[in-house]
């Protein structure tokens, strides 16, 4: 490819080529290619070569007309310089874009503890890719443990602590959710899985705030609820034989047969 004394409009073919340009800048570029057999040829040699090019802009240094003697199709150094400036400029709006995003959606989140409702642009498998919007709950491993049908439920007789602990069979292992009440605090506290061959395994561990969790005297709702917790093993179903909730002293507090 032979470099043109061309007008600014003839280097916009290699942005084009890799896609970043926005509809109107590709509408008003494929208006003048329709016309151009300078720009249809180096469109032609640029072919293939998206890869490579978008790489050069994630490379300190780059921008430099120089880089076009590392490929295989060698348009035109002005051209080469443009393109990967280009990418590398709409790249970094676009991270400064993602970054005001989640900085947005942490502040949604902030000041809306309680849930948050997202939009899914995305859309599932048949939904056309409509956008929908969804709640999220403020308590996901309450919902886990609601949607899990499979559960086992224990109360221990002398320290009063009352355990339902729902399983499901996951690729990996065992996939748990607990519904914890009448146990008190401050304590630090585990579901422990137990398996047939005698390894036990933590599922997960929380604290128990000085209110507690599910006390039917308590005076605050909040100490009135009771406490979820979601977690995983390693053991198939088939290979548990019991669940125990402990403290970090090593009481047990409640124990359930699998």
């Amino acid at each position: 490819m032979q470099e043109s004394p061309a007008p600014n409009e003839h280097e916009t073919v290699g942005a084009y080529a890799l896609g970043i340009l926005d509809d109107a800048e590709a509408t008003a570029f494929e208006g003048h290619l329709a016309g151009c057999e300078w720009c249809a040829q180096q469109l032609d040699e640029l072919a293939g070569m998206e890869p490579m090019l978008a790489a050069l802009a994630d490379l300190p240094g780059t921008g430099t007309p120089s880089l076009g003697e590392s490929l295989s199709a060698k348009p035109a150094p002005r051209v080469v310089e443009k393109l990967v400036d280009e990418v590398a400029e709409r790249r970094a709006k676009k991270r400064r874009r993602n970054f005001y995003m989640v900085a947005a959606a942490g502040a949604l989140i902030v000041s809306g503890p309680f849930v948050a409702v997202a939009a899914n642009g995305g859309g599932d498998s048949g939904s056309g890719g409509g956008g929908t919007n969804r709640t999220l709950s403020a308590d996901p491993a309450k919902d886990v443990f609601d949607q899990i049908p499979d559960k086992l439920t224990a109360t221990d007789p002398d320290s009063k602590v009352s355990v339902t602990v729902a399983s499901q069979e996951k690729d990996w292992g065992t996939g748990l959710a607990a519904q914890i009440s009448n146990i008190k605090g401050r304590e630090k506290c585990a579901l422990i899985v137990v398996g047939k061959n005698g390894e036990r395994e933590t599922a997960t561990s929380w604290t128990v705030p000085e209110w507690g969790y599910g006390l039917p005297d308590a005076t605050t709702d909040k100490a009135k609820q009771p406490l979820h917790v979601q977690g995983g093993v390693s053991f198939d179903p088939d290979e548990i034989d019991s669940y125990e909730v402990v403290t970090f002293d090593g009481e047990k507090l409640v124990e359930i047969d699998a």
